[in-house]
């Protein structure tokens, strides 16, 4: 049974994301619900992709894990049995989709980290020979592996705009504080760097990907949110990699090139065919089979 909205009525909401709900528990922590919508184009689908929020879940804990020793993140526990009573109420709605975590101060940038080139940097490329206004060697190919990993920030815009790409200067005065932009530049292209070659191994490229940041009391850095999974990032078979075109990929990709083939609007939401949705959902659990080495259990 897909999970569209989550009703908590005894949690205070705070938000709801394009696929996360968010709860504050107490002064110190957050509960972060992983639903089952999908979106595409920054529009919220109007139906959802049956357990998707659970993987997402799971993808996330295991990055969390693996990429502690990179940078803290704002993990409390995963645990069902370990989460306050008044959380434990909702249990059949929320186990193996939620995560306590601790309350940081969210900074107001998207910190995207490209190893190829594809999507809007490859759109970008091809008109002024650019991505987020920094210049790249000429003739680059669609999908190749970029001369170096490129830091290239976006805003975060609310639900239904877009964000936007900007270059790294303007996140220094966004945050004004060069210190920090160059933390969250450093962290970012670290993070990816050992993500990518982690998941290499496991026959999966990153080509891109989205972090997101906070700081907490002490003001030091910290991961937040999702973490490289298939909403966030795009992941590429190695096996089927050519330069020079579209790859396959076990991401919202699938989603994304059914919309455009039907002449979607990027405005509307539209109810997705059994068809999109099924393979969807297949794509994100064979991306967690072979990043983790199990099968995902929902």
């Amino acid at each position: 049974m897909a999970l569209l909205n989550s009703d908590c009525p005894d949690l205070k909401l705070v938000a709801r994301g394009k696929v996360r709900d968010l709860y504050e528990v107490d002064d110190n922590s957050l509960l972060f619900v992983a639903t089952d919508r999908i979106s595409a184009f920054d529009v919220i689908m109007d139906n959802a992709i049956p357990g998707k929020g659970k993987i997402l879940t799971q993808v996330s804990l295991f990055w969390f894990d693996l990429l502690k020793d990179v940078l803290p993140n704002h993990l409390i526990t995963a645990d069902f049995e370990k989460m306050p009573e008044k959380v434990q109420k909702y249990k059949n709605q929320l186990e193996g989709r939620s995560i306590l975590v601790k309350k940081m101060r969210v900074l107001p940038i998207e910190a995207i980290v490209r190893g190829y080139i594809t999507g809007s940097g490859w759109a970008e490329y091809k008109k002024k020979g650019t991505i987020c206004d920094i210049e790249l060697p000429k003739g680059l190919v669609e999908s190749q592996k970029l001369p170096e990993v490129l830091f290239t920030p976006s805003t975060k815009a609310e639900i239904g705009d877009h964000d936007e790409n900007i270059h790294p200067s303007k996140m220094v005065e966004i945050l004004g504080d060069k210190a920090l932009a160059d933390k969250i530049t450093q962290s970012a292209i670290a993070l990816y760097t050992k993500a990518s070659e982690y998941a290499a191994q496991r026959g999966i490229i990153i080509a891109d990907t989205k972090f997101e940041f906070g700081l907490d009391n002490q003001g030091n850095l910290v991961l937040v949110d999702e973490v490289l999974t298939p909403d966030s990032s795009r992941f590429w078979p190695a096996s089927k990699y050519q330069p020079g075109q579209t790859q396959e990929s076990f991401d919202k990709q699938f989603l994304r090139n059914y919309l455009e083939s039907i002449g979607f609007d990027k405005k509307s939401s539209i109810k997705l065919p059994d068809e999109v949705v099924n393979n969807t959902l297949e794509k994100y659990k064979e991306a967690y089979a072979l990043l983790v080495g199990k099968e995902v259990s929902l």
